[in-house]
């Protein structure tokens, strides 16, 4: 499939996307109740999603599979009559590989597009939603880093980024329409977050980029578990950038990801 790796901008695109997609999928729908299509053809397909990524995917105190990603999957849900979908929230680890295995059929986790992701499963054209990123700083830095612009021009050193983190084609993108004061970007070896944040406050780099979502969980919340850094840190935003349902690669799974579209 082609690349679908293009920025959307806009701090709302979470709620645009969903709102849209949702949109596309309960117009004209005809409610499951209604239709007469016998229930040897309905498809069951399991769905697993991450159970804290509030708000994209997360278990609600009720115990139900709630969020922005998971209401879209809903919304496709009511749309195709011919399958049901039955929902599972769990880890990351659990999700890929159980994915993978064939254990789940569909997976939502706030997913970017990679070519390493697109190899191993089916990744639909029309996203799931949209994630925000940006940048981690310290706060004393804050006025000298506004935007990513800002950032560029005065040379700060980004903590290193792996080359199969979708957030690699994210700088490399800007990169290549700001060659003349482009970012630096260092190939990452695997590090902890923790790592980010503390190399960004002993001033080894300038800047993490880091989700909003991410950041918000961690450093600014009360029980964040890096909440001890949040008056020496800052975040600013970048862009959007579309999130995916990642798919089985099977037989079932191709035809799903057509009528999905």
């Amino acid at each position: 499939m082609s690349k679908k790796a293009g920025i959307i901008g806009g701090v709302a695109v979470v709620a645009v996307i969903g709102a849209t997609i949702i949109g596309r999928s309960l117009a004209g729908a005809p409610a499951k109740d209604g239709e007469t299509a016998s229930s040897a053809e309905v498809i069951t397909l399991k769905v697993a999603h991450t159970q804290n990524y509030v708000p994209y995917d997360f278990v609600n105190e009720k115990g139900e599979s709630d969020g922005y990603e998971v209401a879209v999957l809903k919304a496709v849900d009511e749309k195709l009559a011919n399958y049901q979908f039955e929902y599972t929230g769990t880890s990351d680890d659990d999700l890929l590989i159980g994915l993978e295995s064939g254990k789940y059929d569909i997976g939502t986790k706030g997913a970017w597009y990679t070519d390493e992701r697109a190899k191993k499963f089916v990744i639909p054209s029309e996203p799931v939603g949209a994630s925000i990123i940006g940048f981690t700083v310290r706060k004393e830095d804050e006025q000298k880093y506004k935007t990513i612009d800002d950032f560029a021009k005065n040379k700060g050193k980004l903590v290193p980024i792996s080359p199969q983190n979708a957030q690699w084609n994210v700088i490399t993108s800007y990169n290549e329409k700001h060659q003349d004061a482009p970012i630096e970007l260092t190939a990452a070896e695997s590090f902890k977050v923790a790592d980010a944040y503390a190399w960004v406050l002993e001033g080894r780099y300038d800047a993490f980029f880091d989700i909003k979502l991410s950041f918000e969980k961690a450093v600014t919340a009360e029980d964040g578990p890096y909440h001890q850094y949040a008056d020496k840190l800052s975040w600013f935003p970048y862009t959007g950038i579309p999130t995916y349902p990642l798919i089985h690669r099977d037989e079932k799974g191709e035809k799903f990801a057509k009528e999905y579209e």
